[in-house]
Formats: C-alpha cells, sequence, structure tokens
C-alpha cells in the first residue's frame, strides 16, 4: 500500500524503523526533494541505518513525542505491538503529520495465536524458542512486545478519534510461526478458519492500515 503514498518534495516520518528503515537509496533516489526522518527510541539502532537513508534522526519513546506537525506522510511498520501504551503511541505519531497528512502502519495482531502464547511465556523463554526455530530473525526479532490494544478495531477507533479517517485497510490471515512443524501448522489454520467465522477482521493475523489526517 505504501508506494501510492511516496511523493516528491514531502516529509517523510519513519517510526519505529530503526536500522532497518521502509526507504531505500533507491526508493529516494527517485523521489526528488524528500526528506526522510527517523523516530525510533534507540539511538543506536538509527545511527546503524543504511548512510543517506535518513536525513534527520530522533531518537525518542513514540509514546511521550512531541512532533512538529509537518509531515506528509508517516510510515509505521511492525512497532505498535512493541509499545506499551499504543493510545499514546498513536498520539506521538499524530503529531508527526500536518493536516491532510497520511499515515500507514503495518501491525500484528494481538488476536494471533502467536500473539497470545507470546504474552503468556517469559521474555527469555520466548526468545530462545523463537531464535532456535527461525535462527535467521534474530537481527529483525526479539524485542518485547505487549500487543496493547493492537487489533483492527481498537486502532481505527483510537485514530479516528484522534481526527484521521480510514483510507485503506487490508487484514492477513496467514504467518510463518507455525510453519516448522506441519501437524501444529495444520491445526492453527482450521483454529483460524473457525475465529474468522467468528469475527472477521479481528481475527487477522497481522493487519495494514492507512489513515488520512483530517483534523
Amino acid at each position: 500500500m505504501i508506494p501510492r503514498y511516496l511523493c516528491e518534495n514531502s516529509i517523510i516520518y519513519d517510526i519505529g524503523g530503526g536500522k532497518n528503515p521502509y526507504m531505500t537509496a533507491d526508493l529516494k533516489s527517485n523521489l526528488e526533494n524528500c526528506y526522510v526522518i527517523g523516530l525510533d527510541i534507540d539511538e543506536n539502532e538509527l545511527e546503524a541505518a543504511p548512510v543517506g537513508i535518513y536525513d534527520r534522526i530522533n531518537a525518542a519513546d513514540v509514546m511521550v513525542y512531541e512532533g512538529n506537525r509537518d509531515g506528509d506522510l508517516a510510515i509505521c511498520l511492525t512497532l505498535l505491538e512493541h509499545v506499551k501504551d499504543v493510545e499514546a503511541g498513536l498520539r506521538g505519531i499524530a503529531s508527526c503529520l500536518k493536516r491532510q497528512g497520511f499515515v500507514c502502519m503495518f501491525v500484528p495482531s494481538r488476536n494471533a495465536l502467536y500473539a497470545r502464547i507470546n504474552r503468556i511465556l517469559p521474555e527469555r523463554v520466548k526468545r530462545l524458542i523463537l531464535f532456535a526455530l527461525f535462527p535467521n530473525t534474530r537481527e529483525l526479532h526479539g524485542f518485547p512486545a505487549y500487543y496493547d490494544r493492537c487489533t483492527p478495531h481498537e486502532i481505527k477507533h483510537i485514530m479516528q478519534s484522534l481526527g484521521f479517517e480510514v483510507v485503506e485497510e487490508r487484514q492477513y490471515y496467514i504467518s510463518s510461526y507455525f510453519s516448522f512443524f506441519f501437524p501444529l501448522y495444520l491445526l492453527w489454520r482450521l483454529y483460524l478458519l473457525l475465529f474468522y467465522l467468528i469475527s472477521k477482521e479481528q481475527a487477522a493475523e497481522t493487519f495494514g492500515l492507512v489513515f488520512k489526517k483530517v483534523k
């Protein structure tokens, strides 16, 4: 969904991307006068990003961040599940954008089976299991996750209360977490089918949302 919102002569906030921003050198080179600001709680993560992607970095906690309301686009991918207070985090994101600005977000749902397991297990145990099953994810995953209000319904409700309207939404009903063992994978798919029949979009494993700031 994101490419259609990338425009020339724009200010783009990458929120929570750290060393792995959405923007690449090729994407940026095709956008004239595009200014990219990296916002992440960890300054070391920001400084480890590819050289030249960020034009400015802000090391700050999005839950208490107060932006300049100058952004045309905010990109927020797989961040909100790591935020203890999602409503506070969304207020911080909203403060980055001018009126008529857009925010594109991708969120793992708290209703997903892996998220339910994640909230039960101790942090050390979760990391051991994750890296044992998916060793290639060590650089990208393993951060503490809280899944506070991370459902399509709750995110839309909060954003609308902050003066945004929904422009696009997509739900995804697949993930790779149980792919290592087929019988478990099959049980998970049956569980998800039943959940979908009961709750529709709330059964999504992950979801993408695009909002426009109208107030």
